[in-house]
């Protein structure tokens, strides 16, 4: 299975929601990193993503999106071949 990197914060809704449907989907270890508690980690996750908000979510090297876009991939059947791969 394919390391999964999360960007997130501590009260953060989507990011429960988010981690919710991976453990769902099989995956035990998410490498959770706070941007609340590490403010230049967020500055990475921008220069990476071009993205400001949590959470930001990649599995193996491929930028999945936010957890709109990774219910999205779930639904479409991309999840789980992604995580998968």
């Amino acid at each position: 299975m394919q390391v999964v990197k999360m960007y997130t914060t501590a009260v953060c809704p989507y990011c429960v929601q988010a981690k919710r449907l991976l453990q769902q989907r099989g995956v035990a270890n998410i490498e959770e990193i706070r941007v609340d508690a590490q403010p230049q980690e967020r500055l990475k996750m921008m220069e990476l993503t071009g993205r400001r908000t949590v959470p930001q979510i990649f599995v193996g090297d491929t930028h999945v999106g936010g957890c709109d876009d990774l219910m999205a991939l779930d639904a479409q059947g991309g999840l789980l071949p992604l995580l998968n791969a």
